[in-house]
């Protein structure tokens, strides 16, 4: 229990703390929009760098040259721990907004630091909302900005990975619309940091791999028509490639 008060007491302390420093970098905005935005991911990646850290997780990446340096990209990824996000986010080398439920919208400070990394709330309810919401994410995607989305909708609670709930078809339209390429995550063992065992924080060894790009243009037309169950079974691969690395 000793590290889940630790993350505990970070996440709430720096939430608390950070109060000045969302004014500030709401100041830097208003002269440098892009100056604020870079300013705004290294500081939280360096505090999901040291959550991390806290949780003792052994993480090994695979295949991160995959992934453009100089090109909005839209990240796919299988959905199991909270700890998804803090792997991928360390990771992101250039703007990234993730595609949050819209409840995470209600939570005070969070959502303020959300907001400034370009992230998009989803009403799951609502489908007309739903899809304003892609069609913001497709302008993040023109603006120079990556998505990353979790398109199973919510985390799976299978025992096995390989069982991935559906993604969602209209997710991949950011991709499609938005004319960028899909980066696919193959999550590893996120689980095993804290919901296999919940509510204790152990380490665990995770595996975070990065797909080659998928650009749909160049798919046939059948996958092109199902790009979700195209990226699931290239995420589905790696998943069981890397279970006897774990």
């Amino acid at each position: 229990m000793i590290r889940f008060c630790l993350v505990c007491i970070t996440v709430v302390g720096f939430l608390i703390l950070s109060i000045p420093l969302l004014i500030v970098e709401w100041g830097i905005g208003k002269f440098a929009p892009m100056k604020k935005d870079i300013s705004s991911l290294r500081i939280i990646q360096a505090v999901f760098r040291f959550i991390l850290w806290l949780t003792g997780a052994r993480i090994t990446v695979i295949g991160e040259e995959n992934v453009p340096k100089d090109t909005p990209v839209l990240y796919i990824g299988n959905h199991r721990s909270f700890f998804d996000i803090l792997l991928t986010y360390t990771r992101c080398p250039i703007r990234t907004g993730y595609v949050a439920k819209k409840e995470m919208e209600k939570v005070p400070l969070l959502s303020n630091w959300m907001k400034y990394l370009h992230c998009l709330f989803l009403d799951r309810k609502d489908i007309k909302q739903g899809l304003k919401t892609i069609l913001a994410a497709v302008d993040k995607i023109k603006d120079g900005i990556s998505i990353c989305i979790f398109p199973e909708g919510t985390r799976s609670r299978g025992e096995d990975e390989l069982d991935m709930l559906s993604f969602h078809e209209g997710s991949f339209k950011i991709a499609t619309k938005g004319k960028c390429p899909i980066i696919p995550i193959a999550l590893s063992n996120t689980a095993g940091i804290w919901e296999s065992h919940f509510p204790t924080i152990k380490p665990a060894h995770v595996i975070v791999e990065y797909g080659k790009p998928i650009y749909p243009d160049e798919l046939d037309k059948e996958d092109k028509k199902h790009l979700g169950i195209y990226t699931q079974n290239v995420i589905r691969e790696m998943l069981t490639k890397n279970k006897e690395l774990i």
